[in-house]
């Protein structure tokens, strides 16, 4: 069972006053210890209600966020995540750029052994656009490149 000292930094998770963010906060982040360090395991995060604004018409956006990491000393605190996703709901960027920042503020935040964010777009004028991004440590460079490459589609032939 994981002590107060375990759980220092984590301020958000069961606070009941906790106000939804209006602006872009990576700030937001908190982490705990893995108390796991020593087994390779993969955390996948599902948040299936992104919303962000189009930086040009600053019409709404929406997807879904997949994001699989490897963790090494420290996680990512899912309610904080929570408020972090939902901070972008009034920031104006392109798809491919909101999977890159969170990407990077993921990645700044933990250090994992690698991680990947992949976004699934609604159609907006007849088009989908699903960005991945990843990033891995040298001992996961191999593991980087296999999952790039899967994130291909593949088209349907008639």
């Amino acid at each position: 069972m994981r002590t107060e000292k375990n759980l220092n930094g984590i301020t958000l998770l069961g606070n009941q006053g906790v106000a939804y963010p209006t602006d872009y906060n990576p700030e937001l982040l908190e982490t705990f210890i893995n108390v796991h360090p020593e087994n390779e395991y993969v955390v996948t995060l599902d948040c299936p209600e992104f919303t962000t604004l189009c930086p040009k018409t600053g019409q709404p956006d929406f997807g879904h966020i997949y994001i699989s990491y490897i963790p090494r000393e420290r996680m990512v605190e899912s309610k904080s995540l929570k408020l972090y996703l939902f901070s972008f709901r009034n920031h104006g960027d392109f798809h491919e750029d909101c999977i890159n920042i969170i990407l990077n503020d993921l990645w700044k935040l933990m250090n994992p052994k690698y991680l990947e964010v992949k976004g699934i777009f609604m159609p907006r004028g007849g088009i989908s656009i699903y960005p991945f991004a990843n990033r891995a440590d040298t001992d996961h460079e191999e593991l980087r490149i296999q999952r790039l490459r899967e994130n291909f589609p593949q088209p349907t032939l008639p």
